[in-house]
């Protein structure tokens, strides 16, 4: 049942309308308030679906009371007819209008236009109570698929980094430094990718490629890759088809990031004297270049079957002879910085 608040001043007023509102709409409830403050207090405490107020009253005066009703998100939405027995001149409505009146009412009231006034605001209340209902339904369905969007984004992100664990171990199962330096030079990717301050999801680009940038190797025979000697040119040629077959193992997956032309592209040299394209300046990936310089400072420092390990200072020496040639400037000031300021070092 719809509740009607009348507020007026005059007690002989609200009789009158009680006994209008009991005969015209009888579906409706009538609650009473003699003043401004009392309305204000029942509207609030009850929610009526339409207020009848009268403008003139002492004290707190119908527009005063609109303006409060209004501005309190708990009666905002509240209709509120002014009732007013002055004339409904234009500037008496705009006055109203500009606290937040809905309608308005001449005294003495007319039947036919309370009845129409009244259905009218129940109806305006109505809507708007349907359309909360509604977005409050929609607000409920958006945080489901919210969350539901989050679940699978971080099943995606788990079974991704599955892949790339399994991929990774794929190679260590044939050649155990490689895999060693492939943790090692992605940790030292991602702290220069820091360093140069490289936007979170090249990071993690970063990082993921270079976990895996060797996973080429696996066409590698296991007696070139552990050999302890010198390599013969021909055999040199095959290890340089590892970086085109790690971007061909990685395609069918679909990274968010360029994983595949960073394998391709992790031994180019900025002066066109890398391998297997020959790719010059900015036709290598800035990704790459981070990789590029990681890959050389781990491999050079650490142990090879060919040869011993040759220390951090000798890594960083290679790097600073190739900086602005082979390698990226940026990229190898913030190695030397890392190393050299005591920032990083790789784990045993």
């Amino acid at each position: 049942m719809n509740r009607i608040l009348a507020i007026d001043d005059k007690a002989d007023n609200l009789v009158v309308l009680r006994a209008m509102m009991r005969m015209l709409l009888p579906e409706c409830v009538l609650l009473q308030a003699l003043s401004g403050e009392e309305g204000l207090r029942i509207a609030k405490e009850q929610r009526p679906d339409t207020i009848l107020l009268d403008i003139f009253m002492p004290g707190m005066d119908g527009y005063e009371t609109t303006m409060r009703l209004k501005a309190d998100p708990e009666t905002a939405s509240i209709p509120v007819i002014l009732l007013t027995a002055a004339e409904n001149t234009a500037a008496n409505r705009t006055a109203g209008l500009k606290v937040g009146a809905d309608a308005f009412l001449s005294k003495p009231i007319e039947e036919e236009e309370l009845v129409a006034q009244v259905r009218a605001m129940l109806r305006v209340k109505e809507s708007e109570t349907a359309l909360k209902t509604k977005m409050d339904v929609l607000e409920d369905l958006v945080e489901q698929r919210t969350k539901e969007l989050k679940e699978s984004a971080n099943r995606l992100a788990l079974t991704l980094d599955q892949t790339i664990s399994v991929l990774a171990n794929t190679v260590e199962t044939k050649d155990p430094y490689t895999a060693g330096h492939q943790v090692r030079c992605a940790s030292l990717a991602l702290a220069l990718g820091n360093e140069l301050r490289l936007d979170p999801q090249q990071l993690r680009g970063i990082h993921m490629a270079a976990r895996i940038h060797d996973i080429g190797k696996i066409k590698i025979p296991s007696e070139i890759l552990s050999k302890p000697g010198k390599i013969t040119p021909l055999e040199f040629s095959l290890i340089k088809e590892h970086p085109g077959v790690g971007e061909a193992i990685v395609a069918p997956i679909v990274f968010p990031w360029p994983v595949g032309r960073m394998i391709a592209q992790h031994h180019e040299r900025i002066d066109g004297t890398g391998y297997p394209k020959g790719l010059f300046g900015d036709d290598i990936l800035m990704e790459a270049k981070v990789i590029a310089v990681a890959d050389v400072v781990e491999a050079i420092s650490s142990y090879r079957p060919y040869r011993p390990a040759l220390g951090i200072d000798a890594a960083l020496q290679e790097i600073e002879n190739g900086i602005g040639t082979k390698y990226d400037p940026d990229a190898v000031r913030a190695c030397t910085a890392l190393f050299r300021e005591n920032r990083f070092e790789f784990d045993e």
